[in-house]
């Protein structure tokens, strides 16, 4: 038997796709292959693709294309492939073989096929599969962090949204399974757990008959992982009960990410969540009362077909009421498959454009004076990174998610991966500056 392939991972895409393409390492390591990091001089590149608005199909179709020109054997993986099987096969011949986003866990077979001479394509109709703790991962993040996928695929069918059709049903697992890799990854020395699923308010919906979040969030408490932090929180599954499990587990942050997408309830309806019309305001001051200390980000959609004059200023005045963190704003993609793709008063891009810039705008003084309440404090901040140039260290304080949020810049020493104690000294928009608060003058609590 020859020496086995070398092979190259490219990933695009979300957190969840994060995962498959570290499982995906993880078996290809495990069987024995080479894992090269240069792209040029593997023999298999892996794309593990996204396909969630043209954007991200338009970046992934950019990169494969680029392996094409360079003449590479391409393994296509991911949700562009769950959506556009014949396609792909059809418009890249350097494409080897196609695999879909719920038939990750077949890389090995699939490249053992590939070898063989076969084009392979293995695309489960429906996505069933979720990796679990006994699945192998090389994790490609920081070492401090790691996502645990709680659950995969979404049972809701908000009007602009092609998930449940790219990753399948909602699918938990066990919180005995979840707990067991937490455990594996504390001793791996993760600092922060970032939980993640399409809604991981609904986490074991499916699997136990009704929410379990408030019960993973107590028995991840029990870990010696000091963050653990929840993303896409629906507001309708802000229970008493997950909010008093937030405040009651000491290590779970009070960072709510609340993905609500619009204000205005007519918006909402025709969005296909016409439950949320009637909580937003409400829920938001009930988490306030009971989370003082509530770090909140949403997402919000301007643009979508009908949206008026009148629809966007509710918006514009929700943003000015609550007052998030941090807020993203994206102009609303039309999605072949959708619901939304053929709704009439489609908005030009034009005016989409415009109504971001607004709402950014609106939100950015706020920003700055959310950041500003950490000047002067002694902050916890998650080194992740060191500047060579400028000597100094980069990380995250609890109100910062990875990626999406702000980073702390830090003067001083400090161990990479760990969490050290920063005196916050100024604050812009985004980010914090900081010096690290040495263990000889840290007073007692």
């Amino acid at each position: 038997m020859g020496k086995k392939p070398t092979i190259a991972l490219s990933h695009l895409g979300c957190e969840k796709n994060r995962v498959d393409s570290e499982h995906i390492l993880g078996l290809l390591a495990q069987a024995g292959y080479q894992i090269d990091t240069n792209e040029e001089l593997a023999d298999y590149v892996v794309v593990n693709t996204c396909s969630f608005i043209q954007a991200a199909r338009e970046e992934s179709v950019r990169t494969l294309v680029e392996l094409a020109e360079a003449k590479k054997k391409i393994i296509i993986a991911g949700c562009m492939v769950q959506h556009f099987p014949e396609e792909l096969l059809e418009e890249l011949p350097e494409a080897v073989a196609v695999v879909g986003s719920s038939d990750y866990n077949k890389i090995v077979q699939v490249i053992e096929r590939v070898e063989t001479g076969e084009r392979v394509k293995e695309v489960s109709p429906e996505p069933t599969y979720i990796a679990d703790e006994t699945t192998p991962r090389y994790r490609t993040t920081t070492e401090g962090v790691a996502y645990l996928r709680v659950a995969e695929g979404c049972d809701y069918g908000c009007a602009f949204c092609i998930i449940p059709h790219l990753r399948g049903k909602q699918r938990s697992r066990s919180i005995e399974s979840l707990v067991t890799e937490a455990e594996e990854l504390a001793a791996q020395g993760v600092q922060e757990l970032i939980l993640i699923s399409q809604i991981t308010t609904n986490y074991g919906l499916d699997l136990y008959g009704k929410p379990k979040l408030a019960e993973l969030l107590r028995a991840l408490g029990k870990i010696d992982i000091p963050w653990i932090r929840i993303h896409y929180a629906y507001p309708t599954g802000l229970t008493p009960e997950v909010i008093s499990a937030i405040e009651e587990t000491p290590n779970v942050l009070p960072y709510l990410d609340l993905p609500l997408q619009h204000s205005h309830p007519e918006i909402l309806r025709a969005m296909n969540r016409p439950w949320q019309g009637q909580v937003n305001d409400r829920i938001i001051e009930r988490i306030k009362e009971a989370l003082p200390d509530a770090v909140m980000r949403t997402t919000l959609i301007v643009g979508f077909p009908g949206e008026t004059e009148k629809h966007f200023q509710h918006l514009v005045e929700f943003v000015q009421r609550h007052e998030f963190d941090h807020v993203g704003v994206f102009t609303f993609s039309r999605e072949e498959g959708t619901e939304a793709y053929d709704l009439p008063n489609q908005v030009p891009q034009e005016v989409m454009d415009e109504r971001r810039s607004i709402v950014m705008e609106i939100q950015q003084p706020i920003s700055a004076k959310k950041n500003q309440g950490s000047v002067g404090k002694i902050v916890d901040v998650l080194i992740e990174q060191e500047n060579y140039h400028s000597q100094e260290l980069i990380g995250r304080s609890a109100r910062f998610a990875p990626e999406v949020d702000g980073l702390v810049f830090v003067e001083g020493e400090a161990t990479l991966g760990a969490i050290a104690q920063v005196e916050i000294t100024d604050a812009d928009i985004y980010d914090l500056y900081g010096r690290v608060k040495t263990s000889a003058s840290l007073s007692s609590d």
